[in-house]
């Protein structure tokens, strides 16, 4: 059974550290490119541990840390969502097993309201796997430009 651990400053080091290998993932899908140091940036990391807004989470199995999740409320299609799915990852180690879906399932069935989520079209995975994951809610699908899709719903 999955469970969400609220991430906390005292958290802050690991949850870069992890974070980076979550970014140098997403390098797949986005043009980032890492600094003189070798470090990838993400815009929003300081203010998930300033804005009470924003919320991070590990995502345990058991004992073991299978991912994380990051929500917030602020729209990338200027509505006025409850949440937003800012960051959403299972450890690759742990994907294809059903992590993912018992997790996201958690979070939404966590956090009711109205939700925007975003994914890039080249990530084929995340295309399928979030199509799956709300078609019960019945989202509408907003294409902000050929790369990125928004999935807008209510649960």
């Amino acid at each position: 059974m999955l469970t969400l651990h609220p991430i906390t400053q005292a958290d802050r080091e690991r949850f870069w550290n992890i974070n980076q290998k979550y970014l140098y993932e997403m390098t797949l899908y986005y043009p980032d490119e890492m600094d003189e140091k070798g470090v990838l940036h993400y815009g929003y990391f300081d203010e998930y541990f300033v804005d009470p807004k924003r919320k991070a989470y590990f995502i345990f199995n058991g004992e073991t840390m299978v991912g994380f999740v990051m929500i917030n409320p602020y729209s990338v299609l200027g509505g006025n969502p409850d949440y937003t799915m800012a960051e959403f990852t299972i450890f690759p180690a742990f994907r294809r097993n059903g992590f993912g879906f018992e997790a996201a399932t958690l979070v939404l069935s966590t956090f009711k309201g109205k939700w925007e989520i975003k994914f890039n079209e080249k990530n084929i995975g995340a295309k399928k796997f979030w199509t799956k994951i709300t078609e019960k809610y019945n989202p509408k699908i907003h294409h902000l430009n050929e790369m990125e899709t928004v999935l807008t719903f209510e649960n």
